[in-house]
């Protein structure tokens, strides 16, 4: 992928691993747009000379004007990141958990479809394009403490694959994003191995700048849980993950 020369959308770009990624898609070169919820955090990346555009994931109204508005100012648009993601904490044994599981999937999964939706006639009607979309290593090494999380980041791995094969032939190509725990948004609190933003930032460009672009960018640090079934450390690993659980309420004894 030439980062260089890029039109750049980022959905969900307003904070963390999303703000990161819109800054180096800039700094390499590419003309880059950030959509998201929060007005202040869209303010100050207007200050930085990004396009800013307000969305909400879990609107399907509010997606379409998005898109209207996003193609009205960059009609030149070939790359949509999606990054909408929420982790909540679910105690399945409390039937409250059902709220945090609603919200996760319309936001994380629905969320991402509905992005995808938006664009997808524009990228077809280009004759090129590139979705990347963002699922996490959970996706393949569930974390017990977030179970609907983990459900919704493995629902967007699948639906990349699916996507990618029905785009096949048309000139869009859907490229998957893995990310660890990285430093952002207090993972460094709960998770000490959280990998620092900018180290992360730095490999995942030097992937995407690829010749091919791999399918899975999979930083070094995600390897173990992308391919703990394929390395016969799954059982284990998940045994330690559980340990966790600890964190929930009324689990600490």
């Amino acid at each position: 992928m030439d980062l260089s020369n890029r039109t750049v959308l980022v959905v969900g770009g307003t904070s963390g691993i999303g703000r990161e990624l819109a800054r180096r898609f800039a700094a390499a070169g590419s003309v880059v747009a950030v959509g998201g919820r929060s007005p202040e955090a869209l303010a100050e990346l207007a200050e930085e000379g990004f396009g800013t555009f307000s969305v909400d994931v879990t609107d399907s109204a509010s997606v379409a004007a998005a898109r209207d508005a996003v193609l009205a100012r960059y009609p030149e648009l070939d790359t949509v990141v999606t990054m909408p993601g929420v982790m909540l904490l679910e105690d399945l044994r409390d039937p409250a958990h059902f709220e945090a599981a609603r919200t996760t999937v319309d936001t994380n999964l629905m969320g991402t479809i509905r992005v995808i939706d938006a664009f997808t006639p524009h990228l077809i009607r280009r004759g090129s394009g590139t979705f990347i979309t963002v699922t996490s290593g959970i996706a393949f090494l569930p974390f017990p403490p977030m179970p609907t999380y983990a459900a919704s980041k493995a629902a967007v791995h699948a639906y990349s694959e699916a996507l990618r094969a029905q785009l096949d032939g048309t000139g869009v190509s859907v490229v998957e994003l893995v990310p660890p725990a990285v430093a952002t948004a207090g993972q460094e609190k709960v998770n000490p191995h959280a990998l620092p933003l900018d180290g992360f930032a730095t490999e995942v460009m030097r992937l995407l700048a690829a010749d091919p672009t791999p399918r899975e960018i999979l930083v070094n640090g995600v390897l173990m849980h992308r391919w703990a079934e394929r390395d016969g450390t799954y059982d284990d690993l998940v045994a330690q993950r559980s340990r966790a659980l600890a964190m929930l309420p009324g689990r600490a004894g």
